[in-house]
C-alpha cells in the first residue's frame, strides 16, 4: 500500500518540484517504506512506498518503462499480477517482481483498456509523454482513495486530501458536502467536504489531454441478468471456491500477514480459509469493550481457540474517545462512524505485528447482511406502487386531504407512505439528520446556501442507478455504490494506513461481487436468514455460536460514554463559541440537543458525535489551514 500525488499544468508552466515533494511528504505515514518524485517540465509525480512484494530497490516509485516515456505511481495490489505478467514476457524486460511494473507495460499494450484487466484494490495515475496525457483510475468498488482538483491551468490529484492542501490558499467548505454529511455520517462522492476538490467515482477512469479532463466508467456491477438453471449444492460450490481463490490471492506477501477478527461471520469465514491455506497459526486481531451489549470478544475467542490462531486483542475504555482529535486529522474530511474508534486501535494493535491484515468487509453488502435488508410485504408493495405512473398523482391528492384528529392523522401518515418511492422509507432507515429535523438545526443562512440539493434527491439517483425488478437487489446496489465505499472502505483505508498497514478484502474480490449479484435473492435471505450462502457453506467450519447470532456490527457505546465520563468532551466543544458561531446552526437547538442528551432525556448520540467531529474537523483544517510546514519535512530525491 502506498501514497501517491501528482499535478500536470496545461499550460506548460513548469511545476514546482518542491511543491510535487512536499504533497509526497504529507502522505509519508502511508507509505513509510521509501519515497521518491519524478519531475518533468509540467508534470510531476511523487510517492511513498509501503513495500510488500519485492522489497529490494528495484520496486521504487514512481517507475517507468524501458525508455521512460511512460510514468507510474500507484497504490494498492493486483492479484493478477503474475498472470498478466507472463503475457507481457516475451515482449518487455522486466526489472522488478512488483505488480507496478506489470501495469506499465499492460498500459503500453492495451492502452485504457488495461485497467479493466486488472484484479485488485487500486488508484492509478499514468503519465504517458508521448500522447501527452495523463490517466488517473480507481478501482471497482473504491478501496483505495483518490481525489483531485481540476481548473483550466491544471489537475492535481493525492491518495489523501492533505495533499491537495500543501501550501494552497485556504479552500472554502463546499456546504453541499456538509449537507449530505449530515445525512449520511459521510461525505458521499463525487464529492469533497471542500469546494474544488472531487473524488475520482469507483470504477471510473479520468484522461486528461490538452487541458480537457473527461471521466468514464469501465465497470459497475449488474443485478439484472440472474443464473439459472444451477441447483442449491452448485451455487455453493462455486461460491466456497471463488471465496477461497479470493482469499488464497491476498495471502501474497514478503512481509508477515494477520486478519481482523471482529467475532462476526465475515471475518470468521475469512480466518477458517487462510488457516487452510497457512502451515503456521494465523495472526488474528480483536477489539472489545467492556459494556457488554458491544463486546464481541467471546465470539473471537471461540473461533481463535477453533483453528489455533496467534491471538491478539484489546479493550477499548471510554478513555478511547481521547483519539478524536486524531481521528479528525487522520479522516481529511468530517467522517461520524464511530466505528472508526475501534477500528483505529485495532489498526495499532496490528500493526506491532504484522504488516498485511486481510479483514470481512463487504460480506453484508454481497449477501444482504445488515437488518435494514429485511423488507417486508409492505415494502414491497411500496416498491411496485412507486412503479407505477400514476404514483405521482396519488401523492398529490393525499397531500391535500384534510388532517382532523389523531386518528385521520395517521391514517393520512399511512397513505404518504403508501404513495411514496421506497428510497424516501429507506433514507428514514439510514439518515441520521432528517429534512425536519435540519429545518430545525440550520440557521436561515445555512438553509439558503444547499437550498434544492435535498440528500434525499442524491438517494433517488442512486435507486435509479442500481435499478432492478427485485427491491433487495436495489437496496444492494445502492448501498455497493455509497455505504461501502464512502463509509467503509474509508473508514478502514484511513485508519489503517495511518499505521502503515495494509488491508485487503477477500469478500471484495470483483469475481465474487458478479457472482453474488446474479444471484436470486433466495441465496442472500431465505427464512428470515441474512447471508443464506455464506452460513451454508461455512456451516461444517465455524462454531454453531457463531453461524446462528444476529448480526451486530462494530458498534460503539457511544451513548454510555456521551452521559459519562466523556459528556465534558461534548459539553466543552460543542457549546464553546467558536463552535455555536461557525454560521451553520442555530446554537438554541445544539444546546438543547447536547443537553437532553446530558439528561438521557433523548439519545442523539450518533448526532451529537456527527457534530462532534465536524467541530473538531474545522478546528484541524479550517482553523488551523497553514501546511506550509509539510515543505519543510521533504526528504525525497528528485529524479
Amino acid at each position: 500500500m502506498c501514497g501517491i500525488a501528482g499535478q500536470i499544468n496545461f499550460d506548460d508552466v513548469p511545476v514546482v518540484p518542491q511543491r510535487i515533494a512536499a504533497m509526497g511528504a504529507s502522505l509519508r505515514h502511508r507509505g513509510p517504506d521509501d519515497a521518491g518524485v519524478y519531475v518533468d517540465g509540467s508534470v510531476g509525480l511523487a510517492h511513498q512506498r509501503l513495500s510488500i512484494l519485492d522489497l529490494s530497490p528495484a520496486g521504487h516509485q514512481p517507475m517507468s518503462n524501458e525508455d521512460g516515456t511512460v510514468w507510474i505511481v500507484f497504490n494498492g495490489e493486483i492479484y493478477n499480477f503474475e498472470e498478466l505478467r507472463d503475457r507481457l514476457c516475451d515482449r518487455h524486460k522486466f526489472k522488478s517482481r512488483t505488480d507496478t511494473e506489470v501495469i506499465v507495460h499492460l498500459y503500453e499494450e492495451f492502452g485504457l483498456d488495461c485497467v479493466a484487466m486488472l484484479r485488485g484494490m487500486f488508484a492509478i495515475a499514468i503519465w504517458d509523454a508521448r500522447a501527452g496525457r495523463l490517466v488517473l483510475a480507481r478501482d471497482r468498488v473504491g478501496k483505495k482513495p483518490l481525489y483531485y482538483a481540476h481548473d483550466r491551468n491544471s489537475l492535481t490529484f493525492a491518495s489523501e486530501l492533505k495533499a491537495l492542501l500543501i501550501e494552497s490558499s485556504p479552500r472554502d467548505v463546499d456546504p453541499v458536502a456538509l449537507h449530505h454529511y449530515l445525512t449520511f455520517q459521510y461525505v458521499p462522492t463525487p464529492w469533497s467536504i471542500f469546494q474544488g476538490i472531487k473524488k475520482l467515482r469507483p470504477g471510473h477512469i479520468l484522461v486528461c489531454e490538452q487541458g480537457t479532463c473527461t471521466e468514464r466508467a469501465y465497470w459497475a456491477v449488474s443485478y439484472r441478468e440472474k443464473r439459472r438453471g444451477r441447483n442449491e449444492w452448485e451455487c455453493q460450490e462455486e461460491f466456497l471456491s471463488l471465496l477461497r481463490d479470493a482469499t488464497r490471492l491476498r495471502l501474497a506477501s514478503d512481509v508477515p500477514l494477520g486478519v481482523f477478527l471482529s467475532g462476526g461471520l465475515d471475518s470468521s469465514a475469512i480466518v477458517a480459509l487462510m488457516s487452510e491455506f497457512s502451515d503456521r497459526p494465523v495472526k488474528t486481531f480483536s477489539i472489545g469493550f467492556k459494556e457488554d451489549g458491544f463486546n464481541e470478544l467471546p465470539y473471537a475467542r471461540e473461533v481463535a481457540k477453533r483453528f489455533g490462531t496467534d491471538h491478539h486483542e484489546l479493550i477499548v475504555q471510554d478513555s478511547g474517545i481521547d483519539i478524536l482529535p486524531t481521528l479528525a486529522r487522520v479522516y481529511d474530511e468530517p467522517f461520524a462512524d464511530s466505528s472508526a474508534i475501534p477500528t483505529y486501535y485495532v489498526s495499532q494493535l496490528s500493526r506491532q505485528s504484522v504488516t498485511v491484515v486481510l479483514n470481512g468487509d463487504g460480506g453484508d453488502e454481497l449477501l444482504a447482511g445488515y437488518p435494514r435488508y429485511h423488507v417486508t410485504a409492505f415494502d414491497r408493495a411500496m416498491y411496485g406502487l412507486c412503479r407505477i405512473s400514476t404514483q405521482e398523482h396519488l401523492s398529490r391528492v393525499v397531500s391535500k386531504l384534510p388532517v382532523r384528529g389523531a386518528l385521520l392523522a395517521r391514517v393520512k401518515n399511512r397513505l404518504e407512505r403508501l404513495t411514496q418511492p421506497f428510497s424516501h422509507t429507506y433514507l428514514g432507515r439510514i439518515c441520521f439528520f432528517g429534512p425536519e429535523e435540519k429545518d430545525g438545526l440550520y440557521t436561515s443562512e445555512f438553509n439558503k446556501a444547499v437550498q434544492g440539493d435535498d440528500s434525499l434527491r442524491l438517494l433517488i439517483e442512486w435507486f435509479e442507478k442500481a435499478a432492478s425488478a427485485n427491491l433487495l437487489d436495489q437496496l444492494l446496489g445502492v448501498d455497493t455504490m455509497s455505504y461501502l465505499p464512502d463509509d467503509l472502505l474509508v473508514k478502514v483505508d484511513r485508519a489503517t494506513m495511518a499505521h502503515g498497514l495494509e488491508a485487503r478484502s477477500p469478500l471484495l474480490d470483483h469475481h465474487l461481487i458478479e457472482f453474488c449479484a446474479a444471484l436470486p435473492t433466495e441465496y442472500k435471505i431465505r427464512d428470515g436468514e441474512a447471508k443464506y450462502l455464506l452460513r451454508a457453506v461455512m456451516r461444517d467450519k465455524l462454531p454453531s455460536s457463531v453461524l446462528q447470532r444476529p448480526k451486530m456490527g462494530f458498534g460503539v457505546p457511544i451513548d454510555q460514554w456521551f452521559r459519562g465520563t466523556c459528556r465534558e468532551i461534548v459539553e466543552d466543544t460543542l457549546l464553546s463559541s467558536r463552535c455555536l458561531q461557525r454560521g451553520y446552526f442555530n446554537p438554541e437547538q445544539i444546546r438543547r440537543m447536547v443537553l437532553e442528551q446530558r439528561h438521557g432525556r433523548t439519545s442523539y448520540g450518533s448526532r451529537v458525535y456527527a457534530l462532534l467531529m465536524l467541530e473538531l474537523w474545522h478546528r484541524e483544517y479550517v482553523d488551523r489551514p497553514d501546511r506550509s510546514r509539510l515543505s519543510r519535512e521533504v526528504e525525497h530525491a528528485i529524479v
